[in-house]
């Protein structure tokens, strides 16, 4: 079974070289690494023309980060997809090897886990802990929804249910995940380990503009599904998961889970 994974990147020299070793080094043989740059102009293509670990690469103008996503899957030929951002990398060498195993059973359609946020100078500091769960219908109501970056689906899914809708400038992933798993119904399986480091400081968090568009935006997905999709529950839902990832972000600095 070969995963493909996705890198989408612009201007990301200081950290893409974590994201490409963090692949490199996973102990899972038969794996694609597919990188889509958007035309960068600092040395990030120097950075991925150097490492002999990617399969595919290539560095053009795109329509932003979803856009570029969509190029990756296009080109992937694995029969499993995982996206990995250029800022983020995984949290052992043995992600995919756990992954793969998961995909073994064939009602599987994705799985997913745990995700720990880190601060972008130190990497072992632990700022937030996107703790998951098994899936329920009615969870994403709440705002709920399995972190992106530790995502994995067959490919036949994409395939099927389409790629990301790009009408959606921030929240594409949450409307993907939304339609791929409440929607649809693809039977998803939670490994409850941390699979994922992320570093504080992307796209969707980097400002409060920003997380108030994604959130606009979320909201404008559940209430067309939802007859009795309530704001007031969503935010207080969304404060009290934002309140207790910072919890759990304490415990795992302090007792390292």
């Amino acid at each position: 079974m070969k995963i493909s994974v996705i890198t989408v990147c612009y201007n990301r020299a200081a950290t893409i070289a974590d994201t490409i070793n963090s692949i490199a080094s996973q102990s899972y043989a038969d794996k694609e690494y597919i990188v889509v740059d958007g035309n960068s102009s600092d040395a990030t293509m120097n950075i991925v023309r150097a490492s002999s670990s990617i399969s595919h690469f290539f560095s053009e103008p795109d329509k932003g980060i979803y856009d570029a996503m969509n190029k990756g899957i296009a080109l992937a030929t694995g029969d499993v997809i995982g996206i990995l951002n250029a800022d983020d990398f995984y949290m052992d060498d043995h992600v995919l090897s756990d992954v793969a195993k998961i995909f073994l059973d064939p009602n599987i359609d994705a799985c997913y886990g745990d995700l720990l946020y880190v601060r972008e100078a130190n990497t072992d500091h632990a700022v937030r802990f996107w703790k998951s769960t098994n899936y329920k219908h009615g969870l994403f109501k709440s705002g709920w929804m399995p972190a992106h970056p530790t995502f994995f689906v067959r490919k036949n899914v994409y395939e099927r249910l389409g790629n990301f809708d790009l009408n959606y400038k921030i929240a594409a992933d949450f409307e993907l995940l939304f339609r791929f798993i409440e929607k649809n119904k693809v039977n998803t399986k939670y490994l409850p380990k941390v699979l994922v480091k992320m570093r504080l400081g992307g796209t969707t968090n980097k400002n409060v503009s920003n997380i108030i568009w994604q959130n606009k935006e979320i909201i404008t997905i559940l209430r067309a599904y939802y007859a009795d999709f309530s704001i007031l529950k969503f935010v207080a839902k969304k404060l009290i998961n934002r309140f207790l990832q910072f919890y759990y972000g304490y415990k795992f600095r302090i007792f390292g889970k």
